[in-house]
């Protein structure tokens, strides 16, 4: 599950860049015409103009996603499935490379790791203060998960996406 997660987050952040730049090797390019999935581009030049602004408005939408989750999951779904709708082709090359990564990481799970352990570093470089915060996050879900780990599997496993456990 947590390589389902990796690829989902993976997904969310290189998609923009994507969207500005076309798929790596791919036939089909964003030629600037319109932009792709709801103009992403203007948001990151908006959020240049007013880096301050923007964080705030990034930090409010944590905070309501914090407080009603599944409502945030539902809106990120909606926005899938418009994005799919609107460009069929690249969604169905989105979701196979993704497949593709999927089978790479359940082959090679060392190498992902790897892979998202250099990538966290290179983060961690350019954002310390970022860095610092996800590690926090990350102790304090640690902390909850060994005081009560009934909790978190239940946690892990209400949600709609989490498959069930593999029972070996």
């Amino acid at each position: 599950m947590k390589i389902n997660k990796l690829l989902f987050v993976a997904m969310l952040c290189v998609a923009p860049a994507f969207a500005a730049e076309g798929i790596p090797g791919a036939t089909i390019a964003n030629d600037g015409a319109r932009p792709p999935y709801g103009g992403h581009a203007a948001q990151r030049e908006a959020c240049k103009a007013e880096p301050e602004k923007c964080k705030a408005a990034i930090q409010a939408r944590h905070e309501a996603c914090k407080a009603d989750p599944e409502k945030c999951r539902k809106e990120r779904m909606a926005q899938r499935e418009k994005m799919c709708a609107e460009n069929p082709e690249r969604c169905k090359q989105m979701k196979a490379k993704m497949e593709q990564r999927r089978a790479e990481c359940k082959a090679d799970p060392e190498k992902c790791r790897k892979e998202h352990q250099a990538r966290r570093e290179k983060t961690c470089a350019e954002n310390p203060e970022k860095c610092r915060e996800m590690q926090a996050k990350m102790e304090q879900r640690r902390a909850q998960c060994k005081a009560d780990p009934e909790k978190c599997r239940q946690q892990h496993h209400a949600r709609p996406d989490a498959k069930a456990p593999v029972k070996n």
